[in-house]
């Protein structure tokens, strides 16, 4: 939508999210009526609950907000103008961490993999908290996702349904990756349920008692 398009704020250590939401709109006071940007809150920080998802604010893109924005009341910006400079604007707001996983089929056609990613996405009957899309990358179908909330759909559950619908059309998982960052809870959560520690503890990780004592 803008110059900059997205500033998420994630609780990591130390704060909650009701602390990145503070945040969040302070942020953007700021910066829409400091810097003249118009700003969406979304996710935690939304003031309206149609703003919750950042599919549905960034919807049309910088060309169809500018054409919107002073046209249509419920798409008036929270904080700034209710126009679109140079600039563009600017969707703000407070979210858990996202994880970006990408699984990989034993296949080079994508129909498998775009039929797997509908039937796993939220917005097509699939799982809460998981967005999905099928393609093609290096000549192999992969299912590249973003799961927007690890703690309430976990890594294992993605991955045991993708299992599932693969094996509908005679296939299997080949490998997945990350990209970039993921909480190390994420983690922990996949080792309890692949070896079924049932009573599996952060504590019990020994680089983390080796961090606490300090």
């Amino acid at each position: 939508m803008g110059a900059t398009d997205v500033v998420p704020f994630v609780p990591i250590r130390g704060l909650t999210m009701q602390d990145c939401v503070a945040l969040a709109r302070q942020l953007g006071e700021r910066v829409g009526n400091k810097l003249g940007i118009p700003v969406f809150l979304y996710e935690a920080a939304a003031t309206r609950p149609e703003r919750r998802n950042l599919a549905d604010v960034r919807r049309g893109e910088y060309e169809g907000l500018k054409a919107e924005i002073t046209a249509k009341p419920d798409r008036a910006p929270d904080f700034g103008p209710a126009f679109l400079g140079t600039a563009g604007a600017t969707a703000i707001g407070a979210r858990p961490a996202l994880i970006a996983y990408n699984v990989y089929l034993n296949t080079d056609d994508v129909k498998p993999a775009k039929a797997i990613a509908k039937a796993i996405r939220h917005s097509s009957g699939g799982l809460r908290y998981v967005k999905a899309m099928g393609l093609i990358v290096e000549g192999q179908a992969q299912i590249s996702m973003n799961l927007t909330d690890y703690q309430r759909t976990p890594l294992h559950r993605v991955t045991e349904l993708i299992r599932s619908e693969a094996a509908r059309f005679g296939l299997a998982v080949t490998r997945s990756e990350v990209v970039g960052l993921l909480p190390a809870q994420a983690l922990i959560d996949a080792a309890g349920f692949y070896l079924q520690l049932t009573e599996l503890s952060p504590s019990q990780i020994l680089e983390n008692r080796l961090s606490d004592d300090r």
